[in-house]
């Protein structure tokens, strides 16, 4: 399996795009955010990726610089179905809350024809499909609803979503099963919760926020924005066992040394493997 990082920034960020990212297993792929908006479908074509090839995908939360590529993916994907140039079925995970405000967006921005196809689900508790349409042609966008917890099958494998406990917008992070009992586990765009140590410790591979340099906290102050420094990722990563760190949603000021600059100052608090990618790098993982 291989990991695209489609965007590596912030929200306010110029130099690069919104954190966002491809899971590809052979020709099977699991988009995570979209980025602030229809930047997306460029960064999938500059990485040799086609977003009709984007089947399963998640919206960790409301954020614009996570949630605006997401509607150009349903438009392109609604719009495509209603034209007949887009066959066969997608699906966007998400917590009832940011599920409920895609679908009214999409609602409210786009047309009847292409609404047909958006398919909204209820919660695990409450059962039945309802929503916007129901699919025509055997073609459907389904909009799935996961609970704090609840585990799915992307790309073959489980994957547990849970809530991070965010201060900000409820968001959820999720870790997914790799080979010989590993995993690899998203922490979303927030400090690490003592919550989430179920799923992060011993990870195989860590994805987590590292706003900025802590020799630059001072500068970007990350803290009154609920983020966390380089220092503060590789010092969690090294108390929960963590194989392979990867840090993204940074500020872009330096963006031209900001590789360099990280792993310097994270190979101080982390023995294991750092990674700090630039927007359409690739890694195994």
């Amino acid at each position: 399996m291989k990991i695209t990082m489609l965007g590596t920034g912030n929200a306010a960020v110029t130099e690069c795009y919104n954190t966002c990212f491809v899971l590809s297993e052979k020709d099977q792929h699991f988009l995570v955010d979209g980025g602030g908006g229809n930047g997306l479908l460029s960064q999938l074509k500059k990485a040799g990726l086609r977003w009709q090839d984007m089947r399963e995908m998640l919206l960790t939360h409301k954020h614009i610089d996570h949630l605006l590529g997401m509607v150009w993916m349903v438009r392109m994907i609604c719009q495509n179905m209603s034209r007949g140039t887009y066959r066969g079925e997608a699906v966007i995970y998400g917590h009832e809350e940011v599920i409920d405000l895609l679908g009214s967006m999409a609602g409210q921005l786009f047309a009847a024809k292409e609404m047909a196809f958006l398919v909204r689900h209820q919660g695990t508790n409450h059962g039945a499909v309802t929503g916007q349409g129901a699919g025509k042609d055997g073609c459907a966008l389904h909009l799935v609803p996961v609970e704090d917890g609840e585990t799915r099958t992307i790309l073959g494998r489980s994957v547990t979503f849970f809530d991070i406990r965010s201060a900000k917008a409820k968001q959820f992070g999720f870790s997914m099963e790799l080979e010989d009992g590993g995993k690899l586990t998203c922490c979303g765009d927030e400090p690490y919760n003592e919550y989430e140590k179920p799923y992060a410790q011993n990870s195989r591979w860590l994805l987590h926020e590292a706003f900025c340099l802590h020799s630059q906290a001072d500068i970007f102050k990350p803290y009154q924005k609920h983020h966390s420094t380089v220092k503060d990722a590789c010092e969690l990563a090294q108390q929960l066992g963590v194989e392979n760190l990867l840090l993204y949603h940074t500020e872009d000021k330096n963006i031209r040394e900001r590789k360099e600059l990280y792993l310097a100052e994270g190979k101080s608090f982390f023995n294991g493997n750092l990674y700090v990618p630039d927007d359409l790098e690739t890694l195994e993982v």
